[in-house]
């Protein structure tokens, strides 16, 4: 409900409609919105078949149509403006009503309709409106009831289809080296990558008398002499982890903490 006034108004608003009396004093959407809660109030419901002032209060208010005598021969101007005025504006808010009750009732339908399933196809139905799902261990701690809404249909792999299909591996991806910039100088860094389901360790590499940008991540088999400079590459980060523990811990690797408080015991003489 909260959905169909906010529309009502957004659409009340957005319409621009004004209204100029004989005086030339010009309504506009600023003054005239009391008209939609009176056209609110007194529109019937689909749910109730009555409208909200009748289902609360028992009847009906007045409009300002009601108000004026059928037998009169000539109205005030001012009496006509404001009944034209009001006229005007609920037969705008009523336009308005209708227009977003229908919209929120196409909206509703769409997200909402029954799924259009055929007889053959394969779901899981614990109820008329309610599906029960298999889900995996990550999901424990989902409701495994879900909406029919949110189910969508089961299509068969290709390889129910066609069991005696034959299947061919998918080759492994071709990774194209470039032309290296030059001897190599050092190895820098170390990463691993997954490439067809597979893990692969690459090396940055950096070349002699190039700068940081021309630095290229190579697998250990296409790095001129990789197993020398692999060697070399981990015994440098072996011999930095020793410095860091010489540096932060002292000699021989152990910290602070870890080192156990000595006891003295003093001899007693008897």
């Amino acid at each position: 409900m909260i959905h169909t006034i906010e529309n009502i108004i957004r659409r009340f608003c957005a319409y621009g409609m004004e209204y100029k009396d004989h005086e030339g004093y010009t309504h506009d959407w600023v003054t005239l919105p009391p008209a939609v809660p009176l056209a609110y109030k007194t529109s019937q419901h689909s749910t109730t078949g009555k409208s909200p002032s009748l289902v609360e209060k028992g009847w009906n208010p007045l409009l300002p149509v009601d108000h004026l005598k059928k037998n009169l021969l000539t109205i005030h101007p001012t009496t006509k403006d404001f009944h034209d005025m009001w006229k005007r504006a609920f037969d705008t808010a009523s336009k308005c009503i209708a227009e977003a009750k229908e919209y929120n009732e196409q909206r509703w339908e769409r997200s909402h309709m029954e799924p259009d399933f055929k007889e053959g196809d394969q779901v899981l139905l614990i109820g008329k409106n309610a599906v029960e799902v298999k889900l995996a261990e990550e999901f424990f701690r989902k409701h495994p009831v879900f909406p029919v809404s949110l189910v969508k249909p089961y299509f068969q792999t290709e390889g129910d289809k066609f069991p005696s299909r034959k299947k061919y591996p998918t080759p492994p991806e071709i990774v194209e080296v470039e032309d290296s910039p030059g001897p190599m100088k050092k190895t820098i860094k170390a990463r691993k990558i997954r490439l067809n389901g597979k893990d692969h360790r690459q090396y940055l590499v950096k070349f002699k008398n190039q700068t940081a940008d021309k630095d290229k991540w190579l697998a250990e088999e296409a790095i001129p002499d990789g197993n020398l400079h692999v060697r070399r590459f981990r015994a440098s980060r072996r011999l930095k982890s020793l410095i860091n523990d010489e540096l932060f811990f002292g000699r021989g690797g152990m910290s602070a903490c870890d080192s156990k408080p000595e006891h003295k015991h003093e001899s007693q003489t008897p």
